[in-house]
């Protein structure tokens, strides 16, 4: 899987609104000047984010953005799909598919269904995972995912 720059940047655009007290409205140039962006930028990333109902903007002043949600019912496939399309393994022998003349190995290739598993697992892996779990230091979310795919 292939993690766009709208992708990462967008989370880290989140994350920077769930560390902030809920309910409190967030400056675009504020998030822009901690992740080293343009507000421009970062306006983008957030209007596509509030499109998808991650987070709430709000005009005038004192404007900015707050999340919609709290940070725990927020999982990255949710950011994921908001920001781009979820790249999936599809297009690996797409060509082929159902075409027994094209492919030397169509009866005897089980290629299509490992990759297509390894995406379903990454969107699980994706969907089981909340913005919140992400806001402690990388050792604590580091140990706290080795523990999950040690289960």
């Amino acid at each position: 899987m292939k993690i766009t720059a709208p992708e990462e940047y967008g989370l880290r655009c989140l994350l920077q609104l769930a560390r902030a007290p809920q309910h409190q409205v967030v400056r675009v140039k504020d998030v822009a000047a901690k992740e080293g962006l343009s507000s421009a930028y970062v306006e983008k990333l957030l209007r596509l984010l509030s499109r998808a109902g991650l987070v709430h903007s709000l005009r005038g002043i004192k404007g900015g953005y707050m999340l919609n949600r709290p940070s725990s019912a927020i999982t990255l496939g949710e950011v994921v799909r908001a920001l781009g399309t979820v790249q999936t393994t599809d297009h690996i022998c797409h060509q082929f598919t159902g075409n027994e003349a094209a492919c030397v190995h169509f009866t005897s290739c089980g290629i299509r269904s490992v990759w297509s598993g390894l995406t379903t697992y990454i969107q699980n892996f994706l969907d089981q995972t909340s913005l919140s779990s992400l806001l402690e230091d990388e050792y604590v979310v580091a140990e706290r995912l080795s523990k999950r795919f040690a289960a």
